[in-house]
């Protein structure tokens, strides 16, 4: 299978959909790879290591998506990248559909096979795919959120972890996920008061072994949330509900009881946000004020620490990529229920409910869109 790698051409997004280690390990299963010059240069991977690997270099864009068969990203795809694609072209990337009706409707015209890293599943669970992104978001979290509360950024001029004679910052983490942990650990590890919130009680039992009771848990409730941000200096939202909309935690109306200059950071902007106030902001542009309060919603949060991030995507989705290289996208789907999960758009059909449910599409089951393609 042809293999195609462009550049990524949203705002401050440095990452790369495959390393130089990557193309070596499909070129190894006799695939052929090829990567858009420059695509990988940003963080050190230059155009000779790529040919170093076996890859070709494509001039463009264009010349990626018109010649691949499979076309592995890691942002959602632009505008201009969906109408590249072509029918029963494979796209390999994160989605992030339920908050972005265009580039859905893009998709479904476009005929292609869009497989989200996002929704593929593992036998536990979990989101494997989206796990190394959501620890590098996470720690990123606390990182930028400390940045925000600096006073020249229009924070409250706190020091996250206070210093002997001085209360620390209290972080408030709303979600005990892989977000909300790594923020939490991020977060305590700096010296800060941290209080973390989930819905599920074992969770919280969970969070509470790990750190030892260093950090307070609540349940997840409206008067949990409300009472909790009003005396905290940061808050970090890290809430999801796999392919859907995020829920909305944080109202407007709720800002008004907060700190002035407190910190909302939401890292689930990419699923449309869980404060009322959020919009995707950039690295370019970060930080936003609603109501006296700080915002920093940056959607590709990951992409601030792009090498690191692009290491840590690649270890996760390099064995997804080969399985359906080596197999061709209809067997590798049929035969691997969590990797079928991830597919979300196939020949114009929505086929992953929460999208379809937010979005007001028909839903059709994946198998019997894989089998009718």
């Amino acid at each position: 299978m042809l293999i195609g790698v462009p550049k990524e051409i949203k705002n401050h997004e440095y990452r790369v959909g495959l390393t130089p280690s990557g193309v070596r390990e499909l070129v190894a299963h006799g695939h052929k790879v090829l990567v858009q010059t420059q695509a990988g240069l940003a963080i050190g991977f230059t155009d000779e290591q790529y040919i170093q690997s076996g890859a070709s270099i494509a001039s463009s864009a264009e010349e990626v998506f018109s010649k691949a068969e499979m076309v592995v990203k890691v942002k959602e795809p632009q505008p201009v990248e969906c109408r590249m694609l072509r029918p029963g072209q494979i796209l390999f990337t994160y989605l992030h559909l339920a908050p972005d009706p265009e580039q859905t409707k893009l998709l479904t015209e476009s005929g292609a096979v869009a497989i989200a890293y996002e929704t593929v599943t593992d036998e536990r669970g979990g989101l494997p795919l989206l796990a190394p992104m959501s620890e590098v978001a996470g720690r990123m979290a606390i990182q930028a959120g400390a940045h925000a509360l600096e006073k020249a950024q229009g924070g409250r001029g706190v020091l996250l972890g206070g210093v002997p004679g001085v209360a620390p910052a209290r972080v408030v983490v709303i979600g005990g996920g892989v977000v909300g942990l790594n923020a939490a650990r991020m977060a305590a590890g700096l010296g800060a008061d941290v209080t973390i919130l989930d819905k599920s009680l074992p969770r919280l039992k969970e969070i509470d072994m790990v750190f030892g009771g260093r950090i307070k848990t609540l349940v997840s409730n409206t008067a949990n949330i409300d009472e909790s941000i009003r005396e905290a200096d940061m808050v970090v939202g890290a809430v999801l509900i796999p392919g859907a909309a995020a829920p909305k935690l944080v109202t407007r109306a709720m800002l008004g009881n907060m700190k002035p200059g407190a910190v909302l950071v939401d890292v689930a902007i990419d699923q449309g946000g869980c404060f009322e106030t959020s919009r995707a902001t950039t690295h370019q542009d970060p930080i936003y004020v609603v109501d006296g309060i700080v915002h920093y919603c940056v959607a590709n949060m990951p992409g601030g620490v792009a090498r690191t991030s692009t290491q840590a995507l690649n270890n996760a989705t390099l064995p997804f990529t080969l399985e359906l290289a080596n197999k061709g996208w209809r067997q590798a789907l049929l035969d691997n229920a969590h990797l079928r999960n991830g597919l979300n758009v196939c020949h114009g059909k929505i086929t992953y409910k929460a999208v379809a449910d937010d979005l007001g599409y028909h839903y059709v089951d994946p198998v019997e869109a894989i089998k009718t393609a």
